[in-house]
């Protein structure tokens, strides 16, 4: 499966930002970002096993672009490959916001020590 192999002028400027930022801070490169989720549907025919039961298992991606929501459907047969891509996404957004919290602290201890000399 090349699912990062999209065709198109949209799929083209996404992959040269991508690869531009990919280049720039070393970030892994098929990293997916959001969450996978397995549900249950019902698909409403009166007559099918899901109209009293659980429904039909569905994976889902869930993600954010630009401060809004998208939730795409996920193959089954592509789960297996996505999950590891999905972990690896938090991981490295986990790491960033370490490093952006570590750095806001010392600078917050830089300029308290900084103010103690000023104030002698």
């Amino acid at each position: 499966m090349k699912w990062f192999k999209a065709k198109g002028p949209e799929a083209a400027r996404l992959r040269q930002r991508k690869h531009e930022l990919v280049r720039r801070y070393g970030i892994p490169e098929n990293a997916v970002g959001g969450s996978l989720a397995l549900t249950h549907r019902r698909c409403g025919k009166p007559t099918c096993h899901c109209a009293t039961g659980k429904g039909h298992p569905m994976w889902s991606l869930t993600f954010m672009v630009d401060g809004k929501k998208h939730v795409e459907r996920i193959p089954d047969d592509w789960v297996e490959e996505i999950r590891p891509l999905v972990e690896q996404g938090r991981k490295v957004k986990s790491a960033v916001g370490e490093v952006l919290a570590a750095n806001a602290q010392l600078l917050t201890l830089w300029r308290k020590q900084t103010t103690k000399k000023k104030r002698r």
